[in-house]
């Protein structure tokens, strides 16, 4: 499978570029972007901000990941706009 690394995501607000430093961790066969996290707990805004990302990058798939639990399957969340 193809995937890209640390993609910066442009922000655009009324044909301005903002400097938000928005960074996408993985983007899967150009379709899916991936968020990787080592947290206790996702947090609604860590859900939020994955969210963020789908749309700015006009995506329709996302999937965010947590390695901090016990059973990697728990700390999967699948996202479809």
């Amino acid at each position: 499978m193809h995937f890209r690394r640390q993609i910066p995501l442009p922000l655009i607000y009324k044909h301005l570029l903002l400097d938000c430093k928005y960074q996408i961790d993985l983007l899967v066969e150009e379709e899916v972007v991936v968020e990787l996290k080592a947290i206790e707990r996702i947090l609604p805004s860590t859900r939020r901000r994955s969210w963020t990302y789908l749309k700015l990058a006009h995506k329709r798939v996302g999937m965010l990941i947590n390695f901090d639990v016990p059973v990697l399957r728990d700390g999967i969340v699948r996202r479809v706009l």
